[in-house]
């Protein structure tokens, strides 16, 4: 496979994937249930409206395969926020891209899960967070796929983290270099000489 030999080494294996999304699921999904209220006639809880907003395009793959996990009735709100443009192998600040996004007006009642790909910079989730809180949910949590060891990621409040990783360069389910490798199923470094002239 041509992509195969641009691969560096492989980080995190597709086992690996769903065994912890398995996990993940099982916590949001628990602790969204331990926030709802109960039934006075049965006990049982009463499902909160719950709104999961995924930010594209990195984060179409994890949120796929998350939400096959989740049995509840949940609503979808997609935003589109660039920070990689291009061969950019490192955050070039965050920028909402207004057509492609998707917010209500208000979020009054709702529990916000925010969904992205990778918590590098931290900037794209501060300037996500600063626009849900203004449309006033119940509460608003966030869940990465990856979060970079590097003192910006770490020092960002994030309530869900698959893995962390080293501060590299990532691609494959679902991230990207110029647009390409999203469909490797596994977490991958490229290989240097594929990105060095890009980067020059």
């Amino acid at each position: 496979m041509p992509m195969q030999k641009d691969i560096e080494r492989v980080l995190i294996t597709r086992e690996q994937i769903d065994q912890r999304l398995d996990e993940l699921a099982t916590q949001i999904h628990d602790d969204i249930l331990a926030e709802a209220p109960s039934c006075p006639d049965n006990g049982t809880p009463i499902i909160p409206d719950i709104t999961l907003i995924p930010i594209l395009t990195g984060s179409i793959i994890f949120v796929a395969d998350l939400i096959r996990r989740l049995p509840l009735k949940m609503q979808i709100r997609v935003m589109s926020v660039t920070s990689y443009p291009g061969t950019s192998t490192s955050s070039k600040g965050a920028s909402v891209e207004a057509a492609l996004t998707r917010l209500p007006e208000r979020l009054d009642g709702h529990h916000v899960l925010i969904i992205d790909d990778i918590l590098d910079s931290g900037n794209t989730l501060k300037v996500v967070k600063e626009i849900i809180a203004k449309k006033n949910p119940t509460s608003m949590r966030s869940c990465m796929l990856l979060r970079k060891q590097r003192p910006e990621a770490m020092a960002e409040t994030c309530e869900y983290v698959a893995f962390d990783i080293p501060d590299e360069f990532v691609i494959g389910y679902g991230l990207d270099y110029d647009d390409y490798y999203r469909n490797l199923p596994e977490i991958c470094t490229l290989r240097p000489e594929v990105y060095e002239n890009d980067i020059k």
